[in-house]
């Protein structure tokens, strides 16, 4: 590999989550907190095993949220490292993109650590209507930046980061189908 070449970063999104399954575009949101997969989701994730084989992932970096945490362990379980990070978690305007406390979390995914996060990881603020605090775009925006930065710090690769629709547009400056899995970088 030349000089100065880094290895690739792979963005996945997750796979269909109990909220994208019922929820319509501009319609009310059906209050689905920390949305876990569906039953495709899980096979979109245990197909999309097959497809990451051959790309050597070395490191995987999920978000805090169930659905990318339920992804992440569907396809990398037993081949590449998990290290939750909640950096790129979902912008926050829906009640799925609202999360769990690590303790919460700890005792449905006891194999992987949640100790570095913080009590209350996801964004705190004025609520909306339904009661759900609404991340400010710029706050978003910024939060993305420094995850950017840190991501190209990061030296064990090639690296998988499973995570979110509106983050990876924010981030990569493309949409995402569930599972879809975009070389980043590298």
């Amino acid at each position: 590999m030349p000089k100065g070449t880094l290895m690739p970063v792979y963005l996945i999104r997750h796979g269909q989550s109990e909220f994208n399954a019922v929820h319509d575009a501009g319609g009310p949101d059906p209050m689905i907190f920390d949305a876990p997969l569906t039953q495709k989701g899980v096979r979109q994730a245990e197909e999309a095993r097959a497809a990451i084989r051959d790309l050597g992932i070395r490191q995987v970096i999920a978000s805090p949220l169930t659905r990318a945490i339920q992804t992440a362990l569907c396809m990398f379980d037993g081949i590449a490292p998990i290290r939750i990070a909640a950096g790129h978690r979902e912008f926050l305007n829906h009640s799925c993109d609202m999360g769990r406390t690590p303790s919460q979390l700890r005792t449905e995914f006891p194999g992987l650590s949640f100790d570095h996060l913080e009590e209350i990881w996801w964004h705190q603020g004025p609520l909306n209507a339904a009661g759900i605090p609404v991340e400010p775009y710029s706050v978003f925006r910024k939060r993305i930046e420094v995850f950017a930065s840190e991501l190209r710090l990061n030296s064990e690769r090639p690296l998988a980061v499973v995570g979110h629709g509106d983050t990876f547009m924010e981030l990569a400056g493309f949409a995402m189908a569930n599972c879809e899995i975009r070389r980043y970088f590298g």
